[in-house]
């Protein structure tokens, strides 16, 4: 069993750029940013209980990590730059951490490298407990129309929200709600100190709008740069600028990105 994705050619010789999808997504998510990157090979894909991949579950961290090993060794790819947003950004700073061989790169969009107490993890395990029990039981556009009324889409317009909900709401509500839990922030550990020994270039993108963000990038081991005119999820937002910003960091000579 591999994760399904979509495969795009570029020149021989460069790494893959693999990217990971945020919660809710799928495998396009990236691609309006990947297709300025066209000299690399690019294989973007759909995480478990999303897109092609819905039938597909994990249990926890551990489990994704080796499906994603096992996925990058079935598309035959041994050097890449490892590229995820929210959900997606967890689950690469995860994979990162396990030292997997191949990987040259990490850049991350708007992820938490994860909780710090027991009390937070209990809160969030609840919190998520009862999303999950919605995405599972109710109609998913009432569950998005919620979901994107929380604090860290508070720059979403109106239009946008209306969109977001009308697009995630193709979803597979049960998939999701399986994966959201397995893959919960209660259910991560606490990255920082892992990713403090981590030997590959390591950077962090978060939108100008997204403080939540701002915040965590501040705190984590990695060079971290502002999207302009972006929130939470600025490559949606902006993806010019993410796509100028990407093809700075992969120009740059690795001496320069320790």
């Amino acid at each position: 069993m591999i994760l399904q994705g979509t495969q795009c050619a570029g020149a021989a010789g460069k790494p893959w750029l693999v990217f990971l999808h945020g919660f809710s997504g799928d495998s396009r998510e990236w691609q309006a940013v990947g297709e300025s990157m066209a000299d690399y090979p690019r294989l973007y894909l759909d995480l478990p209980g999303h897109g092609a991949s819905a039938s597909i579950a994990v249990n926890d961290f551990s489990d994704m990590s080796r499906l994603l090993n096992c996925s990058l060794i079935s598309y035959n790819i041994l050097e890449y730059w490892l590229m995820g947003y929210s959900l997606g950004g967890r689950i690469a700073m995860y994979h990162a951490c396990q030292r997997p061989k191949g990987l040259r790169g990490l850049i991350v969009e708007g992820a938490h490298p994860g909780l710090r107490d027991d009390h937070e993890r209990a809160s969030r395990r609840a919190s998520d407990a009862r999303w999950a029990a919605r995405f599972r039981h109710e109609p998913l556009e009432a569950v998005f129309a919620d979901w994107y009324q929380q604090p860290v889409f508070a720059s979403l317009t109106e239009g946008q929200r209306e969109a977001w909900v009308a697009l995630r709401s193709r979803n597979n509500g049960e998939a999701l709600a399986a994966m959201l839990q397995a893959t919960s922030l209660a259910e991560q550990p606490d990255l920082r100190a892992a990713l403090a020994e981590c030997v590959v270039p390591f950077f962090y993108l978060y939108g100008e709008r997204d403080d939540k963000f701002r915040a965590i990038a501040r705190d984590l081991p990695a060079i971290s740069y502002e999207i302009f005119h972006a929130g939470h999820n600025a490559h949606r937002e902006n993806p010019v600028a993410v796509a100028e910003r990407l093809a700075q960091i992969l120009h740059l000579p690795i001496k320069d990105t320790l």
